[in-house]
């Protein structure tokens, strides 16, 4: 090779191989996710051939996770975060003790010490951002209840598990046999961390709620949409790095606060495109390096203690997060949604392990225990999740057909679901999303007098909708019971108005499947958007920029005799 090109060689390296095995899996309808990591393992150090350079993918992957965080705090408000802090806090904390402690059995039956075994049931005891925040969004159900329970556990782990970093030198004392650091020391350093991280909290909830909205808005007000899109990548990324350099945050947990300040912003919506692209590209990558650093040696070396951690991931942290959902009162299946999004472990794991190995508290036969469990649990979680979602579809539909019981009291709804009161209406026409276009469709129906119910998770644009006096059920419409609550069954039409082709190609399979004969309007961006819908039961499709063309072009002049203009005199 002429030119010693380590980044530009990991980067093509990591992105062929995934296309390639990602396409393959996908053609077998296993999740591109195996295809991934089996690139990774392809092009690391324990395979022959081609070695990438690990270090690289490493880094090149946590662009991908402040992307990926920074969309979801564009979607993730502090309403939605202090919803949940009942919960989310109690649970993370519990669930990562349990599963602490079942990797501390582990660890004492292998033999190693109290610190070894401790650092390693930590390590096998956070979720990784990545897969779980995928799994939410693949199902598009990131804003609902459960999603948000999921994702504010993730915060709390994060928080975890940065102060479990600032202690590791404690432990490190402990482990090498000399006296541990004294209690005041401890305690000390535990309070530096949680004064510098709500140090980071308050300014972005001050001052970064104030600013990041003007730069945008000042941004756009250029015209240029590349500049627009530099200068939220500029923010996201700047952010997640101060957060870490200045205040010991997480790279995570800085982006995810810096899109939460921007969501209240009407700018969140195009920001989140923007860095769309970018963040899926990241995103494989982060699978790739989890695939390099994987030997699969340790499968023929210690298959025990592989299904061993790999149990303690996929079965223990679930059981433990399932009952701990169920027993602060949530239906069941919140608790499976939840309980299968934490049923894998990532990115928070390898620096745990890989820190640990740095001062001798772990050795690598625990680094490759971590690496496995994480390995396999990534590849199975895409199937735990489906079958949890399957599970608690089965549970609403015979919920749904169960008959009442007069004799029995009605139990009382969950908390975060008793403001979903069901419409009356019959005949009437749901309009979902009501943004500018839901906000036309519904003007023009008004004129014709057709009870109309608008169904949006936004707050902003449901409170439009009542501001019009039209009824409305804030929630998103590819929820079960929002559709139901919105009386699908009895409805005259439906006009699927979201922006999101993905998100409205699920709301209209739901609704076929609900009303097989309901007209269903569905809004397409391009002509294989438009046949996918058709495909999904949408009974018409409109794409924007055609109407847009055939709108102008009727307002052309009509054509006459072409008539020179008149010489001067």
């Amino acid at each position: 090779m002429p030119h010693d090109t380590p980044l530009i060689a990991t980067i093509v390296a990591g992105l062929v191989l995934a296309f390639a095995f990602g396409a393959l899996a996908y053609r077998l309808r296993v999740s591109p996710l195996a295809g991934y990591l089996l690139a990774g393992v392809l092009v690391g150090p324990h395979t022959p051939g081609f070695v990438a350079d690990a270090k690289l993918a490493a880094e090149l992957s946590e662009i991908g996770v402040i992307l990926l965080m920074f969309g979801v705090g564009l979607h993730f408000s502090l309403k939605d975060l202090m919803s949940v802090r009942a919960i989310a806090i109690p649970g993370a904390i519990v669930q990562i003790a349990v599963a602490t402690a079942m990797g501390w059995l582990l660890g004492w039956t292998l033999g190693w010490t109290l610190a070894q075994s401790l650092i390693f049931g930590l390590a096998l005891s956070v979720a990784s951002t990545v897969v779980l925040l995928r799994a939410l969004q693949e199902s598009r159900i990131v804003k609902t209840e459960r999603g948000r329970i999921a994702v504010g556990w993730l915060i709390v782990e994060d928080l975890a598990m940065v102060l479990a970093l600032v202690l590791l030198p404690a432990l490190g004392g402990l482990g090498a046999g000399s006296a541990a650091l004294p209690t005041a020391d401890i305690l000390a350093a535990v309070a530096v961390t949680l004064g510098k991280v709500a140090l980071f909290v308050a300014l972005m909830l001050v001052v970064g709620r104030w600013l990041v909205p003007r730069i945008l808005h000042a941004v756009v007000h250029m015209g240029s949409r590349e500049l627009f899109r530099l200068a939220v990548l500029a923010i996201a990324l700047g952010i997640a790095f101060g957060a870490a350099k200045l205040f010991d945050v997480s790279f995570a947990l800085g982006a995810f606060f810096a899109g939460m300040v921007l969501a209240e912003s009407e700018l969140s919506q195009r920001a989140m495109e923007e860095t769309l692209p970018l963040r899926d590209a990241f995103a494989v990558l982060f699978f790739v390096s989890v695939g390099m650093l994987f030997d699969p040696a340790i499968l023929l070396d210690a298959p025990l203690a592989v299904a061993a951690s790999v149990a303690i991931v996929v079965f223990g942290k679930s059981i433990a997060a399932f009952a701990i959902v169920r027993l602060f009162g949530h239906p069941t299946g919140t608790a499976l949604t939840v309980s299968a999004s934490l049923a894998q472990i990532g990115e928070f794991s390898f620096i745990l392990a890989n820190l640990a190995v740095g001062i001798g508290l772990l050795d690598e036969q625990a680094r490759s225990l971590v690496l496995a469990a994480a390995m396999i649990s990534i590849l199975v979680n895409p199937g735990i999740f489906a079958l949890a979602e399957a599970a608690r579809g089965r549970l609403e539909r015979r919920d749904a057909i169960r008959p009442a019981r007069p004799e029995a009291p009605a139990p009382a709804p969950p908390p975060a679901e008793a403001d979903l009161t069901a419409t009356t209406l019959s005949g009437h026409t749901i309009i979902a999303g009501f943004g500018r276009v839901g906000t036309a469709i519904a003007w023009d129906l008004r004129e014709r007098g057709s009870p109309l119910l608008a169904v949006d998770e936004n707050d902003k644009a449901a409170a439009a909708a009542e501001a019009l006096g039209i009824e409305t059920i804030r929630g998103n419409a590819v929820e079960a019971d929002v559709l139901t609550a919105a009386n699908v069954a009895g409805a005259h039409a439906m006009f699927v108005a979201i922006p999101d082709g993905l998100e409205a190609g699920s709301i209209v399979e739901r609704v076929r499947a609900l009303n097989p004969a309901l007209p269903i309007i569905a809004r397409a961006h391009s002509e294989a958007e438009s046949e996918r819908l058709r495909r999904l039961g949408a009974t018409r499709t409109v794409i924007g920029e055609r109407e847009i063309g055939l709108a102008m072009a009727a307002l052309a002049p009509s054509a006459g005799p072409h008539r020179a203009a008149p010489a001067p005199d």
